[in-house]
């Protein structure tokens, strides 16, 4: 099987290392590329969130384990690489939940999206309530660890 993904849009922001901490601050636009109509985007702003699928094209396949302790962190537990959100991914795609700031055209403007500046976009959708996890999300206690300057 063969697949082939095309970007539908890059994103532009100040952020061009992909550390691990401190998103909360950054403001990406996202713009649709030029196979791209304007119109992909009509009614956007109808919605407060979106879901941002991209690629993570600066990650090179050699930096891909597939189990280890995020961040390297020797207090964390081994997790497999589907257990955890980091950006080596076998696949290399990332996914994040962003809430949209505005639209105009060709663009929108959206907080908390932890892509840097040049990422391919491959897809964008409206978050949907209806969708949303049902029942209460339960997780590892490291994971709040972990997480405690990202959106910082």
């Amino acid at each position: 099987m063969n697949i082939t993904l095309k970007p539908i849009a890059t994103v532009k922001n100040s952020r061009t290392t992909p550390d691990d901490d401190h998103w909360a601050e950054i403001v990406s636009v996202i713009e649709l590329t030029d196979n791209m109509p304007t119109e992909a985007f009509n009614n956007i702003a109808d919605f407060s969130h979106l879901e941002v699928i991209f690629y993570f094209d600066k990650v090179k396949n050699d930096n891909i384990v597939f189990s280890g302790r995020p961040r390297g962190n020797p207090n964390y537990p081994l997790v497999g690489i589907l257990g955890q959100r980091k950006k080596d991914r076998p696949n290399k795609i990332g996914l994040c939940t962003v809430e949209l700031v505005a639209h105009n055209g060709r663009t929108i403007t959206v907080k908390n999206l932890d892509a840097i500046d040049g990422t391919p976009i491959l897809d964008i959708k409206p978050v949907f309530r209806e969708f949303q996890a049902v029942g209460k999300i339960r997780q590892p206690q490291w994971v709040a660890a972990l997480m405690k300057n990202y959106w910082q």
